[in-house]
């Protein structure tokens, strides 16, 4: 075992807030007190590239309570909770992770997770199979299978599977209701916003929110901020989306139009130069820029670079950028997740449901993934359910169920009026 982390001594810390963690994720403790008796992982190394939170970490320790090996790297250099990869490293877990980075160190933290040689991969962005397919190919046909953890993922992970570039299936767990229903939207909502507020502690009520993408994260975080007050406004490129933002009831405009009333400006998109020069020549003194995409290409950093005379951090996770004529505009957490950079990223109760989807498709690749053709595959929707079932259960809550006729009713086609 071997680790490199920011500081062992923040272990006792961290591991505080694993124990909180798994208080608040009932339905991934059931599978893991499951899976502790039979021990379907047994064996298997799975290298994970994924934010290290204390939610992850609830994750990792049902992957070797089920008999596996973890070896784990953060998926975004500002996204690691120290004291949680001090944690996991005095557990025993092979750990490369430390909040803030390089991109060099970024990688180098990615290629010990390869060194270790992983069956099956769990990523968040798709950088640890990109890079297994790029520099590791020799590799490859030691993998089972592997897991997607976000939008961003799925989609370059498509892409190399439409060129025939993907050699072993994927299971995109970002894709199942149980995951992008509520981790996408009620997750990146709630958490997003907290980043907002742990960096700048403005008043939401009465300001111009501009939301940038209506996907399901847009979608969340729209919801939100209204409920905090804020007038939002929703830019687009996709005509369905942006109908229904409008009948959802918010104002929807270009972003050329956007730029020049919005207080503060979050980015959704999985896209990049969604907001450029040309946009924050047009912006108010004191606007506030924020990114909530895996990537940090939506706010184009570079142009803000470029249009300031000078900057300086004027907050922890807040950047002010004077501009040459003066006008000021702050950029939280470089551009990157809002939520993971400036906040915790997502509570930990709606993290259950997209652990407890992860931990169930690593089994089950474990135990098919060798009859599966490389591609991306959905998560089996007996999984869906199950969760779901054991979520509500963990809530005290129950629901109806079809008798026996209404069953054969809802199957029948030749009942009519």
């Amino acid at each position: 075992m071997s680790s490199k982390i920011k500081n062992p001594a923040l272990a006792e810390e961290g591991s505080l807030k694993i124990e909180w963690a798994e208080a608040h994720m009932p339905v991934l403790m059931a599978l893991r007190r499951r899976a502790s008796k039979n021990r379907p992982l047994r064996g298997v190394r799975i290298g994970g590239c994924l934010h290290v939170t204390k939610e992850t970490a609830v994750l990792v320790r049902a992957i070797r309570g089920a008999g596996g090996e973890a070896v784990w790297c953060g998926c975004n250099p500002l996204s690691t909770q120290d004291d949680v990869a001090a944690a996991l490293a005095k557990e025993g877990v092979s750990v490369y992770a430390w909040r803030g980075l390089s991109t060099s160190e970024y990688y180098w933290c990615v290629r010990q997770v390869l060194d270790a040689k992983p069956q099956v991969t769990l990523d968040d962005g798709a950088d640890l199979v990109f890079t297994l397919h790029k520099e590791r190919k020799e590799q490859v046909s030691r993998v089972i299978g592997g897991t997607e953890e976000t939008t961003t993922g799925v989609h370059r992970l498509r892409a190399m599977a439409e060129q025939g570039r993907l050699k072993y299936p994927i299971i995109a767990v970002n894709d199942a209701k149980v995951k992008s229903d509520f981790d996408n939207i009620y997750g990146t909502g709630q958490s997003s916003l907290d980043g907002i507020l742990r960096a700048t502690n403005v008043l939401l009520t009465g300001k111009n929110f501009v939301v940038a993408g209506y996907g399901h994260c847009g979608r969340g975080l729209s919801r939100r901020a209204r409920g905090m007050g804020a007038n939002v406004v929703v830019c687009e490129v996709d005509p369905l989306n942006a109908l229904t933002a409008a009948m959802d009831g918010f104002r929807v405009m270009p972003m050329a139009e956007a730029a020049s009333v919005g207080d503060i400006f979050v980015t959704a998109t999985g896209c990049k130069d969604v907001i450029t020069a040309k946009h924050l020549r047009r912006m108010k003194d004191g606007a506030i820029l924020c990114n909530t995409g895996h990537f940090n290409v939506e706010v184009s950093v570079k142009d803000l670079e470029g249009l300031a005379r000078k900057k300086r951090e004027i907050r922890p996770n807040n950047m002010e950028y004077t501009l040459r004529n003066g006008r000021r505009l702050y950029l939280l957490a470089e551009g990157r997740l809002v939520n993971l950079g400036a906040a915790e990223g997502h509570p930990s109760e709606v993290m259950d449901m997209s652990f407890a989807t992860q931990f169930l498709s690593l089994v089950y690749l474990c135990e098919k993934g060798r009859d599966l053709q490389p591609g991306i595959y959905p998560v089996p929707e007996e999984f869906e359910r199950e969760i779901a079932e054991t979520k509500l259960e963990t809530m005290g809550m129950r629901i109806d169920t079809l008798t026996r006729d209404q069953d054969r009713y809802m199957r029948d086609y030749e009942t009519g009026t």
